[in-house]
């Protein structure tokens, strides 16, 4: 399963690297685990969208900006692997989701972007999660994820 090629029959394609937010890593390896750094919706740095979900913004909105996140995350892992092809699976993903008091869909938010790992790498794809609800991310973007990989 070529993650390229399936990114491609989705419609997508690798983005720019986003810029770094701190003082921080982008990936941080350990043995076979790459760690990458909480990763917002950004489109060549900027957020496509800002806001809560419950507050203005749509679940499908949430959606689109867990996917963008789930970009940004594969972009930065390309530049740090030299390919995606040295993934051997996704383990974990954090999400973030700001929302509205009374919003509590959170993991239907997040699903956009496990969907999307599903998509681009098969069962391997497939992870552990937690979809948590906040009140505020960076910039007032809705989603913000981290991850974690197993690689070559």
């Amino acid at each position: 399963m070529n993650p390229y090629e399936n990114l491609a029959r989705l419609g997508y394609s690798l983005p720019e690297l986003p810029p770094l937010g701190g003082l921080y890593q982008r990936v941080k390896r350990s043995g076979n685990l790459a760690f990458v750094s909480g990763q917002g919706p950004t489109i060549e740095g900027k957020p496509p969208m800002k806001g809560k979900l419950g507050a203005g913004l749509s679940i499908e909105e949430g959606q689109e900006a867990a996917r963008r996140c789930v970009l940004n995350a594969l972009a930065v892992l390309n530049y740090q692997l030299g390919s995606l092809g040295k993934v051997r699976g996704v383990v974990k993903l954090l999400g973030f989701v700001a929302s509205a008091p009374g919003f509590n869909d959170q993991p239907k938010v997040v699903n956009g972007g496990s969907q999307l790992l599903i998509d681009v790498f098969g069962e391997a794809g497939r992870h552990a999660r937690s979809a948590i609800g906040t009140n505020e991310l960076p910039g007032d973007i809705p989603v913000e994820i981290e991850f974690i990989f197993e690689v070559e």
